[in-house]
Parts: C-alpha cells; sequence; structure tokens
C-alpha cells in the first residue's frame, strides 16, 4: 500500500553515525542491499526503528527485518561476516511474524565477542523496500538509540509495475553451494540482478517461494548450504532471467563457493537411476509392481482481477464449493482417518486470518486465484518456518485445500490417473485430494521423496496395509511410468527393475506371508499366551469408535491407547461435555465390562496446538509447553476431560493415562484433580491411574514413580526420539532413530523392573508393539500388555504364540548387551523361537 505520509526512522542503538560509503564491504556500501545508514555501535541492544511486522529474522540473529504497515522494509544487519559465527553472541528477543513498537528490543549481542570474532562490528540500517530518504542528523555524528535519524519519503510514482503474466518457466533444480545460505550478501546480489529483468522472478525453496528482487523475502526463505532451490520466471524476459539466475546461485552469488552443483533432472533417464535406492519405511510391507508417477497440475494464474466485486463472488463462490466437496468426502470415508483429514481441510477453508488476506488482496484489484494463491502460500510459509513436524504436516494439508480452492475458481477439473494393477506410486508428496480419487484397489505401495511417519500418505498407507517408503532421494522422481519396482518397505529399499531372482525370492516370501496372514486372521480369537503358558494381553491403539469395532473383529482384547486428542483437534471451539462422554461411552460399550480401556488425556499443545488455546510460539515444540504441561498449567481444560471420561464409569475397566510426564509432582496434582472430580461425581470407585514412559527422566524414576501409579505404558515413539536425539520423523535420520536401539531397552527394562517391585503392570503403546520382529525382547524384558495398531492384532497375537517366555527373557539380556540397534535386529532375525535360552546365554 503506498501512501505520501512520511515515515521517521529512529535510531536502532547508540553510537558514531558513518556514511554507507565507508563500510569496508562493496555489496553494502554499493547499496546493493538498499540505501541506508550506517552505525559503529556503543550500545549492546539492537531495537526498532519502527512499528511492524518481523519480516525476516536470520536464525544466527545477526540479521533482523521489519515492514512497515504502509509497506516499508527495514533491514538491520549487524556487523560484517556475522553470519558465520552462527549465532555466538547473538540473544533474539522476537520472532518470525511477530509485530513489534517502535523502541522495542530486538537482538541483544556481546559486542566484544562479536567485534573479536567477526571482520566488523559496524551495523546497518537500509531501506531495502526502495523508497527515498532524508537524514535527520549529520554523518560522523554520535546518536543515541531511539533518536530520530531518517526520514522516508513515499511517492505514489514509485510504485513497481505490473509485468505482464505468461506462463511460468522453471530452472533446473540445483544444489546451494554458499556456505552460509543467502544470507544479506549473496542475496542483495541475486535481487541486483533479479531487478535487470522484465519479469515476475520466484525463488522456490521446497514449498516455500520468495519474490526474487526482494533481498528481505530471500532472506526470510533461512537457506542454507545444500538446500535444494529452483527459479521461476514469467514475462517477456523470463527465459533470460532463468538463464542468468541459475548460473548466478550455482556461482554462488559474489561468494567464494566449491563446484556448484546441480540437481537438474530431465537428463536423468532409466540407467542413471541407482538400481537401489534407500528410504524410511513409514508403513511396513513388500510389494512388486510398476511405477506410476503422481505430480500436481501446473495452474495458470493472471494476477490482475476483472473487477472488485465479480473477484469477491468468484471467490466465495470456489470456497463454497469446495466446502461442499470436503463434506461429501468426509461422509464416502465416515469413520476414517481420512474423513478427519478433510474435516481439517473444511476448518483451514474457514480460517478468518486467511480470508481476511484473500479478501485484502481482492480489494486491491488483484484476481481471485491469484489472492487466494498468495494468502495459502503465506500461511503455509509460516507453518514451515515454525520448527515443527506437525505444523509442517499443516502446511501441506493448507498447500492441499488451497489447490483445491484455484481449481475451482480457474475451472480446471481435478486430475484422474488410470492406475493399471499393482501401481506404486511415486511422488514428490502426495496430499489427500490426490488420494482421495484414486481407486485403492490398484494400488501396491507408495514412494515419496518428502514426508515421515505423520504425513498423510503414511497415515492412509497404514490404514490400508500397503507398504510406504518416505524420504527417497529425488532421483526416484525420473523413473519411467511403468518400471518395474520391488518396493521392499521393511528393508528400506525400493529395487528398480529387479532380476528375476529377487523378483521370485520376494514373490515367494509374500506367499508365505499372506499363507501366515489367513493362519492368523483365523486364528485371531485365540488368546495370546507363550508357548510355556505365559499370557499376554494384546490391545488396540484407537481413535474412533470404528477403529475399536475393527479392534473388537479382529481379536483385541481392549484398547489400550485411546488418543483422546483427536476430538479437541483441527476444529476452532473445544468439545463440549456431552460430545466427550458420548464418544467414551461409546467405546467402553463396545468394548464390555471385561475390557480394559485406557484413555490417554490430552496430548496437544508445542507441536500439536489447539486453536482455542493461545500459545506463544515456541522455538523447540517437542521440548515446551505440551501433554500433562499443558493440562496442569490450563486446569479446566483437564478437569473437563476427567468429568466427560468419568461418565463411562463401570461400563468398561477404565483406566486413565497422562501423557509426557516428568515430575511426581506432576501425577501427584492430576490425581488430585481426579479425586476431586470422582468425589463431585459421588463415584464409588475411581478408575486406575497411570502414566506413559515417554521421557527418559520417567524411565530413570522409575522406581519412585512406581508406588503411586496403577500402571505403566511406554510410548516408545517419544522415548526413541528422546534418547537418541533424533527426530523421528525426520527424512535423514529417521531409520536411525530406532526403538530396539539398546539404550531405548535398558530404559524399558528399567521400567519393568521398577513395576515388578511394587506390582503394577507395563504396557507398550508405541510403534515397537506393532512390529513383530520386537515382541520376543518385549516379552522377555517384562512388558504383560502390548497395544497395537488395529490391523496387526491378529499378526501380533500369532508372534506371542510363536515364543518361550524363558527363551524371551535370554534373548531380550542378550539384547541389553548389544552396541546399536542393528545388531540388536540381526540378533533378533537370526535367533528362532525354538531356540535353547542356554544357547543364547552363552553367546552373550
Amino acid at each position: 500500500m503506498n501512501t505520501t505520509q512520511p515515515l521517521q526512522l529512529l535510531a536502532p542503538l547508540s553510537g558514531v553515525l558513518m556514511p554507507l560509503d565507508s563500510v569496508p564491504d562493496p555489496v553494502f556500501s554499493s547499496r546493493v542491499v538498499g540505501d541506508g545508514v550506517c552505525i559503529d555501535p556503543t550500545s549492546q541492544t539492537l531495537c526498532a526503528p519502527l512499528s511492524g511486522v518481523i519480516g525476516t529474522l536470520q536464525d544466527s540473529a545477526h540479521a533482523v527485518s521489519i515492514t512497515a504497515d504502509n509497506g516499508v522494509q527495514v533491514l538491520m544487519h549487524i556487523g560484517l561476516d556475522t553470519v558465520s559465527l552462527a549465532g555466538k553472541g547473538f540473544t533474539s528477543r522476537v520472532k518470525m511474524g511477530q509485530r513489534v513498537e517502535v523502541g522495542q528490543p530486538l537482538i541483544d549481542f556481546d559486542a566484544d565477542y562479536v567485534a573479536l570474532h567477526a571482520r566488523s562490528l559496524l551495523t546497518l540500517m537500509l531501506v531495502v523496500s526502495g523508497e527515498p530518504f532524508s537524514l535527520l542528523m549529520n554523518d560522523a555524528a554520535c546518536i543515541e538509540s531511539g533518536a530520530p535519524l531518517l526520514q522516508v519519503d513515499q511517492d505514489e510514482q514509485g510504485a513497481v509495475q505490473e509485468v505482464q503474466q505468461g506462463s511460468v518457466l522453471f530452472s533446473s533444480p540445483l544444489i546451494l553451494p554458499n556456505e552460509s545460505g543467502l544470507h544479506a550478501r549473496p542475496a542483495a546480489v541475486f535481487a541486483q540482478a533479479a531487478k535487470a529483468f522484465d519479469a515476475n522472478i520466484q525463488l522456490h525453496k521446497q514449498q516455500a517461494a520468495a519474490n526474487a528482487k526482494s533481498v528481505v523475502a530471500i532472506m526470510a526463505l533461512q537457506t542454507v548450504k545444500g538446500d535444494r532451490l529452483q527459479v521461476s520466471a514469467d514475462g517477456p524476459q523470463a527465459r533470460q532471467a532463468i538463464e542468468a539466475l541459475e548460473q548466478l546461485l550455482l556461482s554462488g552469488c559474489g561468494e567464494r563457493v566449491e563446484a556448484p552443483l546441480s540437481l537438474e533432472l530431465a537428463p536423468l533417464v532409466a540407467p542413471s537411476v541407482p538400481d537401489r535406492l534407500r528410504g524410511v519405511c513409514a508403513s511396513p510391507g513388500s510389494a512388486l509392481g510398476v511405477v506410476v508417477q503422481i505430480a500436481s497440475q501446473e495452474l495458470d494464474i493472471e494476477p490482475t482481477g476483472t473487477g472488485i466485486e465479480i473477484e469477491r463472488a468468484a471467490l466465495e463462490r470456489a470456497l463454497a464449493q469446495a466446502t461442499q466437496a470436503l463434506r461429501a468426502l468426509q461422509g464416502e470415508a465416515a469413520g476414517t482417518v481420512q474423513a478427519q483429514i478433510f474435516s481439517a481441510h473444511e476448518e483451514l477453508l474457514e480460517d478468518p486470518t486467511l480470508l481476511e488476506q484473500a479478501q485484502a488482496l481482492v480489494a486491491e484489484g488483484r484476481s481471485a486465484a491469484f489472492a487466494w494463491k498468495t494468502a495459502t502460500e503465506a500461511t503455509a510459509s509460516l507453518f514451515r518456518q515454525l520448527g515443527s513436524a506437525l505444523l509442517a504436516e499443516r502446511a501441506m494439508d493448507l498447500a492441499d485445500v488451497g489447490q483445491r480452492v484455484l481449481k475451482l475458481i480457474l475451472g480446471v477439473q481435478e486430475e484422474r490417473w488410470s492406475l493399471p494393477e499393482q501401481s506404486i506410486l511415486v511422488a514428490e508428496q502426495l496430499t489427500p485430494s490426490q488420494t482421495a480419487s484414486l481407486d485403492t484397489s490398484r494400488i501396491a505401495g507408495f514412494v515419496t521423496v518428502g514426508g515421515g511417519a505423520t504425513s498423510h500418505v503414511a497415515i492412509l498407507a497404514r490404514a490400508l496395509g500397503l507398504p510406504s517408503l518416505c524420504g527417497v532421494a529425488q532421483q526416484v522422481l525420473a523413473l519411467d511410468n511403468g518400471t518395474q519396482v520391488l518396493l521392499d518397505a521393511d528393508g528400506g529399499e525400493l529395487h528398480v527393475s529387479p532380476d528375476q531372482a529377487l523378483i521370485e525370492e520376494r514373490q515367494a516370501a509374500n506367499d508365505r506371508q499372506r499363507q501366515r496372514h489367513q493362519r492368523d486372521l483365523e486364528q485371531s480369537a485365540q488368546a495370546a499366551r507363550t508357548l510355556d503358558g505365559h499370557r499376554v494381553e494384546v490391545s488396540a491403539n484407537v481413535g474412533s469408535l470404528r477403529d475399536v469395532e475393527q479392534a473388537m473383529v479382529l481379536g483385541g482384547e481392549g484398547v489400550g491407547l485411546l488418543r483422546s486428542e483427536l476430538l479437541y483437534l483441527d476444529r476452532a471451539h473445544p468439545p463440549g461435555h456431552d460430545e466427550q462422554a458420548a464418544l467414551y461411552c461409546a467405546v467402553a460399550r463396545a468394548l464390555g465390562p471385561e475390557r480394559n480401556l485406557v484413555v490417554r488425556t490430552l496430548d496437544v499443545g508445542g507441536d500439536k496446538p489447539l486453536a482455542y488455546v493461545p500459545m506463544a510460539p515456541e522455538a523447540n515444540p517437542f521440548l515446551g509447553l505440551r501433554g500433562i504441561r499443558l493440562c496442569l498449567e490450563r486446569p479446566q481444560l483437564l478437569r473437563e476431560q476427567f468429568r466427560a471420561i468419568l461418565a463411562c464409569s463401570g461400563l468398561a475397566r477404565l483406566h486413565i493415562m497422562l501423557p509426557m510426564v516428568t515430575q511426581l509432582a506432576e501425577l501427584r496434582m492430576a490425581r488430585q484433580m481426579l479425586d476431586e472430580e470422582v468425589r463431585n461425581l459421588g463415584l464409588k470407585q475411581a478408575p486406575k491411574l497411570g502414566i506413559m514412559i515417554e521421557v527418559p527422566a520417567a524411565a530413570l524414576m522409575a522406581d519412585l514413580f512406581a508406588p503411586e501409579v496403577d500402571f505403566f505404558s511406554i510410548g516408545t515413539n517419544d522415548l526413541t526420539q528422546y534418547t537418541l536425539a533424533m527426530d523421528r520423523d525426520h527424512p535423514r535420520l529417521a531409520s536411525q532413530a530406532d526403538s530396539l536401539n539398546p539404550s531405548v531397552l535398558r530404559l524399558i527394562a528399567r521400567t519393568t523392573e521398577a513395576a515388578r517391585a511394587h506390582g503394577k503392570w507395563v504396557g507398550v503403546c508405541g510403534a515397537l508393539a506393532s512390529e513383530p520382529l520386537a515382541v520376543p525382547v518385549l516379552l522377555g524384558l517384562g512388558v504383560h500388555e502390548l497395544s497395537v495398531s488395529v490391523p496387526l492384532i491378529p499378526t501380533i497375537k500369532a508372534c506371542v504364540r510363536e515364543w518361550d517366555l524363558t527363551v524371551c527373557r535370554a534373548l531380550a539380556q542378550q539384547a541389553l548387551g548389544q552396541g546399536s540397534a542393528e545388531q540388536v535386529r540381526n540378533l533378533l532375525r537370526t535367533c528362532p523361537s525354538t531356540a535353547h535360552p542356554a544357547t543364547l546365554v552363552t553367546e552373550q
């Protein structure tokens, strides 16, 4: 928005004012980044020179930008070459996207450390949006922080003219070679070069995009060495821009770099793709099939509207049609994970901030398609920058629903894929909308470059019982449709054009697996008893009544984990008492009074935020305010849930489980609240109360927790993540974040020993319980109950029946002495269930 009203900028810190020409860096002194001033600081806190929104905040905290309400963008850069300090000596006091007021502290810095370790302490304040300004003080003057420094005059004629849009061209993918990413200097060089072309130019990093002519926008991408980038352009000089800017990026944008790396995919043909590609198992199993590449449609979007009322009506009409379509999809998939995902998509269409952003752009004369695309991409980019795996998945949901609305605005039909039998779907990332239109009976498996265990495609694959790999190299996107592949998700491998011997070997294994699965189904009603008569309870992890009903059909002996947070997520208001109680009572009735029902209280906050519980952004949400911590900080939320859960008392053997407990005080406070609600309701007996062991602190203190709980349930997913300090959804680390790591097994052993000493039972509700290979070691460590993914109930019960408990105990002791998860897996693969325990002990 342009205005002729002048804007006054205050000094961001105290020091000696210097002309920009004297800065010993040609990129800054020549005003490539932008015009402004330089200050040799005498204070150590950078303050906001104007009010606005934080548009860029580098991870290293050495640079920050603010965008004023009238569009003026100001960049502040502390010192020269300070990006190489990687944040040492800097402490940020603000967050990306935060609104700040003039004079508000932004960044604290250790001037002595920076002066000693960086090239210079000179600090720059630059008007990077290009408006003219006048200096309110003389050069070489001493200035105090907060004193008037510049006056920016905006001119209506300074508005950037629209470049006529045509078809969008993309560069080849390339690897960014700059050691510190596109920080201020290379970003300025790139932006300056982009401005020379008569074209709309964007720089892309994964799903995020930035205006290539804006230094601030480029820096906001937070690029690092090794990032995969692309340049897109449309307009009269699009092709020339692509060619020049691609070479500029590869050459380092003025910085010395190693030999450039290109990821150009076009020349990749079948012979250059390895015959085996590695990935991370998102859903177990294996399949032989043919490649079907699934890619998003390219949409041609005109930025300028044909009239505000016309475009506003087009947007509203498309939103209404999208809502109707999503409700229809929810009805078709009622009771499934798919339905929950489409319900979340409907909530996104009603998000007021998103709608306001789009409507504001329409009011400025933009087309409905351009306005909606800009609003959704901006919000999705913000989600990705918050460092949360779950919010990254929400960004993908937003991109998906955004594409749905765009197609309706433009009148573009959804793509329909004709799938051959045994299709192995390959994609950068599959969206719910894409998979909703697919004939799942023809799909044999999924392979994606992105995503993790929480991605939509992983959830869908597990629900369908199909193998799925994620985190596979980009080369997989170069495979021709129809290429025969062998997907071995269990082994984390995709075999390209496998030889006949490997095919026959896998087919024989699949035949054996099918026969075994059929046998397991036929025997699913039988109890899970070891060969020597030890009884193990095999329960189900569920999130809906339909899950419970399916679990009972498959031989489930109870519910070991009811994920209550599914009632709370993806909605604008908390569920009422009646809605909660109805679900708990329905589940309890389906189980009956002789089966266990373990309800986990709210496991939200941090990485799973609630729209109606305001929370400040957290730098590391997995270590933040989540689970029991959030509930105790907002006790009314927990009390209301306790009352709803207690409504099903007597209908099943009710257990309540607290997530993320690390301290005895948390358990005691929650028990006191539960006891008070039991008394208030006049119940004669309180339900059993237990805690999840998913933080190493809880496992290490299990001997102190055991006297005060009725049971433990081990969440191996988070326990592994926190023990190994590895994100279990990280594409490059997920294969190492293995719950069979001896360190994790030792924490499980410590928990079961403490429980045994106090006569309490221990369950495992994490993914490890659903892994057949892990069954003997878990039994040998003293686990009493396995709560598993519903489709795997018959398989896990059959596994229990194949082992002698004495052998399991000896095997577990040997596993504890291994040096890695891989060694544990090799031990379990090679040890027959009929082995004699003495043999195992001798081999240890």
